[in-house]
């Protein structure tokens, strides 16, 4: 399950990095697309006072922000995921011991296989989580970086075409 979040997570990052390239790329060449975000906002600000062009470009970085958040959601459940699988673990390592059998010898070894097999689901998804989780905030960060270039990048065109 863990695997399966950070694989949604990573083909969202992916998207929304390649959008956001595409985007940037094109404002930066000027050669925007109809419906673009940047062509939306130029056609917004059109014939706008400063105030208002203002207040469209804090639209525009709050709504280009809030399409990010979902990939730190992502990576943020990845880290509970593997804590709810450490508990799991621990809740099948100690499902096998049995403390009335703990004085007879035969019914030990399958008791510490039970305890074992236990500690390893544990670990292995905390550290399962845990690392896919700083691998998708990295993507994250980048997309941040990205979307705060982008944001630039559209309100600095809108401040040139509404001066013209």
């Amino acid at each position: 399950m863990i695997f399966g979040v950070f694989l949604v997570g990573l083909v969202v990052s992916a998207g929304k990095v390649w959008r956001t390239s595409r985007e940037l790329n094109a404002c930066k060449d000027s050669n925007l697309h109809v419906g673009s975000r940047a062509a939306r906002y130029l056609a917004e600000v059109q014939g706008k006072d400063s105030g208002s062009r203002a207040m469209l470009a804090g639209n525009l970085r709050l709504k280009l922000s809030s399409r990010v958040a979902v990939v730190r959601h992502l990576a943020a459940s990845l880290v509970l995921l593997g804590l709810i699988g450490t508990v799991v673990g621990f809740i099948i390592s100690l499902s096998g011991v049995d403390p009335q059998k703990a004085g007879d010898v035969a019914s030990i070894a399958p008791m510490v296989t039970k305890l074992i097999d236990g500690m390893s689901v544990a670990l292995y998804t905390t550290l399962v989580g845990g690392v896919l989780n700083i691998w998708l905030s990295i993507n994250y960060n980048m997309l941040c970086t990205g979307t705060v270039n982008l944001i630039t990048e559209i309100t600095a065109l809108g401040e040139r075409h509404a001066g013209s």
